[in-house]
């Protein structure tokens, strides 16, 4: 204990002259939380082997309060992976040290900076540890105050209790202040304590800048049975500056020069040169990995219904899958006889994990279970999913390798009405960077692509249906991500109709009325919607005269526009029909009418344009 006051100092100085550097950066934040993390890494308790971040047994490391992010980079220069040069180059744009913590920084589990998420995060690491790995991997969360306000981190908190994380140490840096001023809560560290135990929490209440209760609180976490622990600690923002401790209006603010100096000065003489060891991990041995590659000559095995609902293929083909790769697990959001994530579950116990309805901590978690190299599959609804847009932004930044099912898709679902239709889905998932989104239109279909995203590295999303639909295709055909299945196609053909999921039969049964009037069409089934064949596009429209698209979503950023976008070099014109009506409960052909996307939507659409 005796070395670690100078390693706070120093600590204080590299988080000084680092944002004094970059001229911005949150360095008040970073001060309050000092001795937390200085006793954590310094003081006995964390175990990470430097030279292998990706050695299964080392403790993981959350910032949440990714604010903090000076802090985080000057303990690893502290550990001698770092130079004082290295620390000024932060939010430098050829720099990995960037302002919130990235994965471009080797030692980052996951990227962090909106707030509410990284206790979710944590949550995944801890279960993987727990029920899947059988490690003894500790993982460590440090919270920012402000960010206690999040309902997420509440979500995390009541699924850590459930599932007996006793794995999971949460560290708040209660340090009353937030970016404009008081935060809900202030010091009222028994507040924090009162509603962590509500939770299931066991607690431990802290003065966050005494070094020897700091190291108490660690100890006494890593003795605690059955149950995650929450390290509730009263910190001074500012803490170690006489004019920044506990002041307002200095949140993400860099010193000017003089304030820089008057602070050196007041720190005193640092040992630059002070370097400290972290702990290595005890050698249990390393895990031999798995590919993710799964190649099955037969995958589907057993003769198939002639209508079976792609929400139910999906179960299946992830059962199928389970059995093939140990990497594979379930998270469903009590949704599972619905998504038929239950199938799974009945086959997989020991891989399903019920996450409740708490989608945002949903996939926060399956960001987490990523990180440590499983494949998670995420289930619920389409429309639910639409809650979690801000936690599957953040996960396109770790690079996390998730697979989403958003069932119950469209106003096709008829009767429960509007509040159940997925309708902004498709526009959501296009926009993530690197993103792939499917949407098959039959059980043959699903369970092909369901094996293509289980092969493919990183964030894919695939659409289902609610009702069952016609099985179109034989068991040996094949599906790539990035293509598209031509249906019906004549040198004669006057138009093409460009479809997937529900409206692609819709397309279908237009192209049989319209044959009978001797008017022929092309037919597209759209499966991969991101990316888009574009090739085949191109070819329909020197082809034919025009082209429409049919879909079971709103019309921004939908396959219409998707399509749009990419033939906008072209001058076929391209027509789209979409739901543009409020929706309400009905059945689904009704529906389907009403919103103009149906069979003899698409014929009139077709007759006007001839």
């Amino acid at each position: 204990m005796d070395h670690l006051p100078e390693i706070a100092k120093l600590l204080r100085y590299y988080c000084l002259v680092s944002t004094s550097a970059a001229g911005s950066g949150h360095l008040t934040s970073s001060l309050s939380a000092v001795e937390l993390m200085t006793v954590l890494y310094f003081g006995g308790f964390l175990k990470y082997d430097l030279k292998n971040p990706d050695h299964p047994d080392n403790d993981r490391v959350i910032f949440s309060k990714g604010h903090a992010a000076p802090l985080f980079y000057s303990l690893y220069a502290v550990a001698g992976k770092l130079t004082e040069a290295d620390l000024k180059t932060l939010r430098h744009i050829d720099s990995p040290l960037e302002g919130h913590p990235s994965i471009r920084f080797p030692y980052t589990e996951v990227a962090t900076g909106s707030l509410g998420q990284g206790l979710s995060v944590g949550v995944g690491l801890a279960i993987n540890a727990k029920y899947l790995d059988s490690s003894t991997y500790k993982t460590y969360v440090l919270l920012g105050d402000s960010e206690m306000a999040e309902g997420q981190v509440w979500e995390a908190m009541q699924l850590a209790s459930y599932y007996k994380l006793n794995n999971l140490v949460g560290i708040i840096d209660v340090n009353r202040l937030g970016q404009r001023g008081e935060t809900m809560t202030g010091h009222d560290v028994s507040d924090y304590a009162y509603k962590a135990r509500a939770f299931g929490w066991e607690t431990i209440v802290i003065d966050g800048h005494n070094l020897t209760e700091v190291a108490k609180a660690y100890q006494k976490a890593s003795l605690v049975k059955d149950v995650p622990v929450m390290i509730i600690a009263k910190t001074i923002k500012g803490k170690g500056l006489s004019f920044l401790e506990d002041q307002d209006n200095w949140h993400g603010k860099a010193l000017s020069q003089d304030h820089l100096q008057k602070a050196l000065i007041e720190l005193g003489d640092v040992n630059v040169s002070l370097k400290e060891n972290i702990l290595l991990p005890k050698e249990i041995g390393l895990k031999k990995s798995q590919s993710n590659e799964i190649k099955l000559d037969k995958f589907l095995a057993k003769p198939v219904k002639k209508h079976l609902a792609t929400r139910k293929a999906y179960g299946n083909a992830i059962t199928k899958l389970g059995a093939k790769n140990q990497k594979i697990v379930v998270l469903d959001a009590e949704m599972g006889n619905s998504t038929f994530a239950n199938i799974f579950a009945a086959a997989f116990p020991d891989r399903f994990f019920e996450m409740f309805i708490a989608e945002q901590n949903m996939i926060s978690v399956a960001v987490g279970l990523s990180r440590m190299g499983k494949i998670p599959f995420i289930s619920t609804f389409a429309s639910f999913l639409t809650r979690a847009f801000d936690q599957i932004r953040m996960a396109q930044y770790s690079k996390a390798n998730i697979k989403l099912i958003g069932s119950h898709a469209g106003v096709s679902i008829g009767q429960d009405g509007p509040s159940q239709m997925g309708l902004e889905d498709i526009s959501m998932f296009r926009s993530i960077r690197d993103s792939v989104v499917l949407y098959p239109s039959d059980a043959v279909s699903t369970e092909k692509l369901v094996q293509q995203m289980t092969n493919h590295k990183g964030i894919s999303y695939l659409r289902t249906t609610r009702i069952d639909t016609p099985i179109i295709y034989k068991l040996d055909e094949e599906f790539k991500i990035g293509g598209s299945k031509v249906i019906y196609q004549s040198k004669k053909d006057v138009a093409t109709v460009i479809a997937a999921g529900i409206t692609l039969h819709e397309a279908m049964k237009a192209y049989r009325q319209l044959r009978k009037n001797k008017i022929n069409i092309r037919v597209i089934d759209l499966y991969s919607i991101k990316p888009l064949d574009i090739e085949t596009l191109m070819k329909s429209a020197q082809e034919t005269k025009a082209l429409v698209t049919a879909e079971d979503h709103y019309q921004f950023g939908g396959i219409g526009e998707a399509v749009k976008a990419a033939l906008v070099n072209q001058n076929t014109p391209v027509h789209s029909l979409y739901v543009d009506q409020q929706p309400r409960s009905g059945q689904p052909a009704e529906l389907l009418a009403l919103e103009k996307i149906d069979a003899a939507a698409i014929v009139e659409k077709v007759r006007s344009l001839i």
